[in-house]
């Protein structure tokens, strides 16, 4: 249920700059195969402000075996780079196209690991090693779009030429989110690597078990008829050909798409600033899915990937309610609930780039317990007590009228057998919400079940806008529940 309150305005002015919640990412992508990777090049290059990219390699796959094409991302940032004045309208930090031309790169001109070359690394794993090598606290997320023999590449050429102790702090640094394995590289990495924080839902290389995928989720509904529940109108191509590619140097770059739209996106979504901070945790769930640590089967040790433990139920679905008013459990669920959220702040920043401040819409500004940004909120409570949340001095930055939607986000949470997940109720009316603990465990479908010392509940505030389009800003609170004295 949304509850209506009105927004204080806030003054029109570009956004402050957000590099200190920006994410480091390094992309390696399949581009000229079919459309999805450009479409995919495009959001992310309206995002430019809000990310790290440290690196933009043209790679191979098994769609694609002997040629790269750095050449089209090229294309995609000079058209970047004529809008980019108008970008600058709306936010600060966008960083100039002869930045982002500089980290074009190319990975082995050859498919899978028969093109890996250990001791003469092409220039995409020299790109990602540099970037692996900065100085920086943040991890580096390597986005991968296609095949991942870059990755492969960059990782063998650091074990052959620096010791243990070197290789592991290089690995430590890394963090990855796979598009499927659209090669043999990817299986490798994760047999050879076995620390490397790996997202993927194994498969052969001829996307065969695409279909079962949670990055489907992102518009997969019709082709792989996986869908149910999901709202199928602003991934279509005649909402995209008017929300999208009708706006701009960049929308004229976005083509229709083949099969689905943006299948490569899901892997930086989670990357994105606003408010649910998943990157913080891939089992916390937001825009590019949820995951769940587990060893599926063929694999030499555990990843974060779908399905889950049948006996305690933690599983990597969403139960969510679809477009029909229904309840529906999967995995692509876990992007989907999503979608017209992502949908509209895409089409949002494509009108940025042509439109004034005045023209356009720009997301809620959320304050919760009386901190602004987007920072999660932590909080602890005993069983039987009880919080307020409080989200008044939320505001517009274009004095548009704000809703509030509060919910207990119940799958979100860290691995099984750590921290239980909390039994805890929500009570929300506008911009004030009380919190309830109620017990350390939700009960459990199978009587006997231990429970933990303690146990974890997510609360996800959704503040959205009535402007055109509306858009939505989170934040989440997590909290800690413990036995009353």
């Amino acid at each position: 249920m949304l509850f209506g309150l009105s927004a204080t305005q806030a003054t029109a002015q570009p956004d402050p700059d957000p590099a200190a919640e920006r994410q480091r990412v390094l992309v390696l992508t399949d581009i000229g195969n079919e459309p999805d990777d450009q479409m995919s090049l495009v959001r992310l290059l309206v995002y430019a402000n809000a990310l790290e990219i440290e690196g933009l390699v043209a790679t191979t796959s098994t769609w694609q075996k002997e040629r790269t094409h750095a050449d089209t991302i090229a294309a995609l940032v000079q058209a970047y780079g004529e809008v980019r004045p108008n970008l600058l309208l709306h936010a600060t930090g966008w960083p100039e196209a002869a930045s982002l031309n500089a980290l074009i790169a190319t990975g082995p001109q050859g498919y899978g690991m028969a093109a890996v070359r250990p001791r003469q690394p092409s220039g995409g794993a020299l790109r990602l090693i540099a970037a692996a090598d900065r100085a920086d606290r943040r991890p580096l997320w390597i986005s991968v779009w296609g095949g991942a023999n870059t990755l492969a590449e960059a990782l063998s050429h650091v074990r052959a030429t620096r010791p243990a102790a070197a290789l592991a702090a290089f690995v430590a640094r890394l963090r990855v989110y796979a598009i499927s394995d659209q090669d043999d590289a990817g299986p490798w990495i994760r047999r050879e690597f076995p620390s490397l924080h790996y997202i993927v839902q194994p498969s052969t290389a001829d996307g065969g078990e695409y279909g079962r995928a949670t990055w489907t989720g992102i518009s997969g509904d019709q082709y792989y008829r996986n869908g149910d529940g999901a709202d199928f109108r602003t991934v279509s191509n005649e909402w995209l050909d008017v929300n999208i590619r009708a706006k701009g140097a960049l929308g004229r770059h976005y083509p229709r798409y083949l099969f689905i739209m943006e299948g490569d996106t899901p892997a930086f979504l989670n990357l994105l600033p606003n408010g649910l901070e998943s990157y913080r945790h891939t089992s916390w769930g937001g825009w590019g899915g949820r995951y769940v640590e587990r060893q599926p089967y063929g694999e030499t040790r555990p990843v974060w990937t779908q399905g889950g433990d049948a006996f305690p139920r933690v599983t990597s679905a969403d139960t969510v309610t679809g477009a029909d008013g229904r309840q529906y459990t999967s995995d692509q669920a876990t992007i989907w609930r999503w979608r017209e959220a992502f949908q509209h702040d895409f089409a949002a920043r494509m009108d940025w780039t042509y439109r004034s401040f005045a023209q356009a819409n720009h997301p809620p500004l959320v304050r919760l317990q009386g901190q602004d940004g987007r920072g999660v909120v932590e909080l602890a409570l005993t069983v039987g007590g009880s919080v307020t949340l409080d989200a008044r001095g939320s505001s517009d930055p274009d004095g548009d009228h704000l809703s509030y939607r509060w919910f207990v986000y119940a799958e979100a949470g860290g691995p099984p057998g750590e921290v239980g997940k909390a039994d805890v109720r929500l009570e929300a009316e506008g911009d004030r919400a009380t919190l309830r603990a109620v017990a350390v465990c939700r009960p459990n479908w199978l009587d006997g079940v231990p429970c933990p010392a303690s146990g974890v509940a997510h609360v996800i505030l959704a503040v959205s806008d009535d402007g055109h389009p509306r858009l939505t800003s989170y934040r989440r609170v997590v909290v800690r529940v413990t036995p009353a004295p």
